[in-house]
Formats: C-alpha cells, structure tokens, sequence
C-alpha cells in the first residue's frame, strides 16, 4: 500500500505545476491533500477525480482557504468530513475515509504563524483534537493520519531550530503536544521509526532563499497506530519538481486494504 500527502497551497496553482501528472505516475494507493484553497464549483473533473481515482473533500467555508482531500483507487466503505466541531469544520481541516477496521484522514492543523489570535485558535483545535485522538486508538481501530500538522516536534525537524523555539510551529506546548500523542496516546511518527536520525523537510518558507539552502522545517507526517507503523517499509520525500512550497510525503506499507 503506497500513500502520498502533499499541502497543495491551493489545488489549482499545484494543478498548473504538474501535480497530477506526477501524482497519476505514482500510482499510489491513496493521496491526502491539504490547504485545497478552493470550493466545490472551483473544481475541475480531472480535480474531483483523477482516472482511476475516486475524490473526497471538505472544503472551508471562506473562499480560497484551507480544505482537504483524500484520492482513493478504492471506494471507502464510509467517508467522514469533520470532526463534528462547527468552529472547526467550517475551516475544512479533517477528512476520514474507512475501509473495514482502517482509517485515513487527511488533516490541516491550523497555523498560528499569522498572530497571537491563530495561534489560540490553534491551541483551541489541539486541545478538541487530542480527545478525538484517543478516542480514535482506543476504539481499536488502524488509522493512519495524513497531513500538514504545523508543528515541528524535535530539534531534528527544523533546520534553524534555536532561531524558532518562540515561534509558531517549534513552541515548548507545541512540541509537547506531539510528545504525549506519540507517547501516552500511543500513535507513531512513522517517518522517525524507519529514519531515526535523518533529517529531511517537508516545508521551505518563501523567504530568504530557504528553498535553495534547504532551510526546512518537518511538518508534514503520517501518524499511524502501531500496528500500522510496524508495516512501513521506506518513505521519500520528492524534490525533484515544485508543485507547492510543501514536499510530497510518500510512504509504502506492507499492508492490503
């Protein structure tokens, strides 16, 4: 089972980049997208569905925001979008789609690089969300959480870590967060377990050549059970073309849907 996520920073300039050629070159399983910054009349049919894909989203509420989306080569037996929290789920940040005892969700956590206000919108999201989380690994269920979480949990992760530890993204109750997700709440960072050490990006500001330097910040994951972790067998992240200032995030699981 091979599953690709991607932030787009807007489906229709990453369509314009190439994304769905590559994307269709994959031939990936399943394709969780985030910040789709578009509506449903925005989407063209190659958009909604891919050949050979089937297309699901939750889109925001405000024009050219957030939004995510989940492509599946099969259909889902239920499809999820929202996490049943009104504030939240008119931003369009959680899609769930089931098969049997497995789960995929494409998630956007909220930034709150913009201000003070989002980033007590984002702490207001973390502390609803982390319910949800355990509920989700008590419930015995395999799931595996796709997207862009916004936070970078170790010092590993960003390239300029002692520049960003008052930031938005690196905060002490940020990294925390993450800790008690990937210690008491019991899910996995799947990209650490199979590279322990390495260090590798997923998001480059558009400031300051950081693209070029490879100044990067590891904020794209995929969160699985431990069942489901257990089954990674490798993971890249592609950079040899730009459909976003986020990279593709792919990983391959010894595992049948």
């Amino acid at each position: 089972m091979k599953i690709i996520t991607i932030n787009l920073n807007g489906i229709r300039s990453a369509a314009t980049k190439g994304f769905f050629q590559w994307m269709l070159a994959q031939q990936a399983d399943i394709v969780c997208v985030q910040e789709l910054r578009a509506q449903a009349a925005d989407m063209t049919p190659d958009m909604l569905a891919p050949p050979g894909y089937s297309g699901y989203f939750h889109y925001a509420g405000k024009k050219g925001y957030s939004g995510v989306g989940i492509y599946c080569r099969s259909k889902p037996d239920k499809v999820i979008a929202g996490l049943g929290i009104a504030e939240f789920d008119a931003e369009g940040r959680y899609l769930e789609v089931r098969f049997g005892k497995f789960s995929i969700i494409s998630l956007y956590l909220p930034s709150g690089s913009s201000g003070e206000e989002r980033q007590a919108v984002k702490f207001k999201f973390m502390a609803a969300f982390m319910p949800h989380l355990r509920q989700l690994r008590a419930s015995g269920r395999e799931a595996i959480l796709c997207g862009d979480w916004n936070i970078a949990h170790t010092e590993k992760d960003l390239k300029n870590w002692r520049g960003n530890r008052k930031n938005s993204g690196f905060l002490p109750e940020e990294r925390a967060w993450l800790s008690e997700l990937f210690g008491d709440t019991g899910f996995v960072d799947v990209f650490r377990k199979l590279y322990p050490e390495l260090e590798a990006y997923t998001w480059w500001s558009n400031r300051g050549r950081a693209w070029e330097k490879d100044v990067g910040w590891r904020i794209d994951y995929h969160i699985a059970t431990p069942g489901t972790a257990q089954a990674a067998l490798s993971a890249t992240i592609y950079k040899e073309r730009r459909f976003s200032d986020h990279a593709p995030l792919t990983v391959d699981y010894d595992y049948l849907l």
